[in-house]
């Protein structure tokens, strides 16, 4: 087993892990405890990496998929190693083992969850003994707790799942991947459809090309800025808040400061058209919606609000320089 596979590089040394995983080498003793009290034989691979070193991190992470799974497109990532052992949070006995992701958790009884996942416990790495019998050689698969438990086969046996284990490097794309993915990005800014209720919003807008044009580049800004498309709390952002506030009450829809977040959210949040953030931190915004409440820059008419007439004009000067 293992040939021509350096184990001890396999680990990588980690305080924490040192603290929730690592257990000291499991005696024979040991080992027919904790298959007793599982109901299955440890694989002979297992067993052997884990007398290198019992439990923890490793440098490769990550496992190849072909089919999507809750983590990627292409692969799982693991966490840790369970070790063998009761004493520490995360061996096969212990506070998060094995026995407490089945019981607690609901994760199937047909073998043994032997890796966590960055996800905190929605996925599982899992010996699977349903066709090889409580003492034959498992097969090692993925179980996504948040997808009714659907179980993806990764590799035959427990050896060749350690040997497919890649760093997370593998999966990063290529300088030209990024720069294909950052133009495809931009032009979807630039001339992709927007959401219905902001074409709606633009039809009652007094110029409606240039607001649209201010808004599309002042979203292609934000891109190039942060290498992804994300509304936060920085300056550019807050222009597009602004602006989309004035768009919306120019349409008559805003009848509190606070219903402007579940219109941002068929604006530009959740909208129907290709311009979509696909989400959104709501805290964000309160705090620019405080922000231009505490500072008067907001004010109610009719019962409905609408940006101030001087810091519309403000607002107006700065998108045209931009231009």
């Amino acid at each position: 087993m293992f040939e021509n596979f350096d184990l001890e590089s396999f680990w990588s040394h980690n305080e924490y892990a040192s603290e929730k995983y690592v257990e000291p080498c499991p005696t024979d003793a040991d080992v027919a405890e904790i298959e007793l009290r599982l109901g299955f034989s440890l694989p002979a691979a297992y067993l052997m990496l884990m007398r290198v070193q019992n439990g923890g991190f490793t440098e490769s992470t990550c496992f190849p998929t072909d089919a999507a799974t809750s983590w990627a497109e292409d692969h799982v990532a693991i966490t840790g190693f369970l070790s063998i052992g009761r004493s520490k949070t995360y061996s096969l006995l212990g506070q998060s083992g094995s026995r407490f992701m089945q019981e607690e958790w609901g994760y199937p009884t047909f073998g043994i969850c032997i890796c966590n996942c960055p996800s905190a416990g929605h996925d599982m790495i899992m010996l699977d003994y349903r066709e090889c019998g409580p003492h034959g050689e498992p097969s090692v698969v993925h179980v996504d707790q948040e997808d009714d438990y659907r179980v993806t086969p990764l590799a035959p046996d427990f050896e060749t799942f350690v040997r497919g284990l890649v760093p997370p490097s593998y999966f990063e794309p290529s300088e030209e991947e990024l720069q294909a993915e950052l133009e495809r990005k931009l032009s979807i800014l630039k001339t992709g459809a927007l959401s219905s209720a902001i074409r709606e919003a633009l039809q009652e807008s007094e110029d409606p090309g240039w607001v649209e044009g201010a808004f599309r580049g002042l979203l292609q800004e934000i891109l190039l800025e942060k290498g992804y498309f994300a509304l936060h709390g920085d300056k550019r952002s807050h222009l597009v808040y602004d602006l989309l506030f004035d768009l919306a009450s120019q349409a008559g829809e805003i009848e509190s400061p606070e219903s402007f977040l579940r219109i941002y959210e068929s604006l530009l949040a959740f909208g129907d058209g290709e311009v979509t953030t696909q989400g959104y931190a709501p805290k964000f915004i309160t705090d620019w919606l405080s922000d231009r409440l505490d500072a008067g820059h907001m004010v109610e008419r009719n019962g409905r609000y609408r940006l101030s007439a001087s810091f519309r004009s403000e607002l107006v000067r700065k998108l045209r320089e931009r231009n």
